[in-house]
């Protein structure tokens, strides 16, 4: 008798990947259930617009949610607007809140990558990401990450350096290699680097499935999603598209049947879920905000309101 594997979801896209996640909060949620999975992760590209309704809809499943991101990380400053081209200008990150600090840095992030980091995504840096550490579990990343894009070029030695770096900043014990099979050669070429580098740091191997829709056949939905949010037709050639119809919410089953050599990197996933110990609570009344001698919070709020439209017109103007 077969023993059912333990797995958790740590990279998952719902519909608030705008335009890029096809998946409903609720149909994920449910399907997590159905499927018997204890915990599952929401990590957005760049926002945190879903991590409310995911948060109660696990609470109401029986399923531990675990809030997250899959941020934007800067190749320099996050200040810097001198990249020719999106993909020169950001790599992608997985981060995981794990307690009350992570949830609170998390937030912080993901609002200065918009305020401060803004240049075609939202950007943060990692000056920013060390300031901002606490509480945070950090997984490596898809294909598009600093260290698989290092090793998918054959430059292990730069790759060893970025994974150096994001050690340093979360710890050993709170950075993850993560690993991922959709059948995709430049992914497997980043997997073999990840395992190397696996081999010469000691860190933990942690699979992942980058999870855009719920089921299988959904991969023909949400490739007419993609050509909506970059404005391209279906039959052209030079398009944003992914790979395959491999990025669904999978089984335990089948991610085992992905990585039969590294169970642990499966194993990893519900260590990590362990580690996440966040119930996000909400407040039943608003803060208190002082205003200016002279006004009470409703002419205060007209002023504020009325000064910024006026400020605005001028630019339309």
């Amino acid at each position: 008798m077969s023993v059912k594997p333990d797995f958790v979801h740590l990279h998952l896209h719902t519909k608030f990947s705008l335009l890029d996640g096809a998946g409903h909060v609720g149909e994920l949620v449910g399907e997590a259930e159905r499927l018997g999975m204890k915990a599952m992760a929401i990590t957005d590209h760049g926002n945190m617009f879903g991590a409310v309704n995911f948060h109660d809809a696990c609470r109401d499943r029986g399923v531990k949610p675990i809030l997250g991101c899959e941020i934007y990380v800067a190749t320099g400053s996050r200040f810097s607007r001198q990249a020719s081209s999106a993909s020169e200008a950001y790599n992608h990150f997985t981060l995981l809140a794990s307690n009350d600090a992570g949830y609170h840095n998390l937030v912080k992030l993901v609002s200065m990558g918009y305020l401060e980091g803004f240049y075609h995504r939202p950007r943060i840096d990692k000056d920013l990401l060390a300031k901002h550490s606490e509480g945070l579990i950090g997984l490596s990343g898809c294909l598009s990450s600093e260290i698989a894009q290092h090793l998918v070029a054959g430059a292990d030695d730069a790759a060893l350096e970025s994974v150096g770096v994001f050690s340093e900043i979360f710890g050993k014990d709170r950075f993850y290699l993560e690993v991922m099979e959709h059948g995709i050669p430049d992914q497997r070429r980043a997997n073999q680097g990840i395992l190397r580098i696996r081999e010469k740091t000691g860190l933990k191997l942690a699979a992942t499935n980058d999870a855009h829709y719920l089921h299988k056949d959904d991969h023909q939905a949400h490739d007419v999603l993609l050509c909506i949010g970059s404005g391209k037709k279906v039959h052209e050639p030079e398009r944003l598209r992914f790979d395959g119809s491999e990025f669904y919410l999978k089984s335990p089953e089948e991610m085992a049947a992905l990585f039969p050599d590294h169970p642990e990197a499966l194993h990893s996933t519900v260590q990590i879920a362990e580690m996440c110990d966040f119930t996000l609570k909400g407040v039943d009344s608003l803060p208190a905000f002082d205003v200016p001698p002279g006004f009470t919070i409703e002419s205060y709020f007209e002023k504020v309101t009325r000064d910024g439209f006026t400020e605005r017109r001028r630019t339309l103007d």
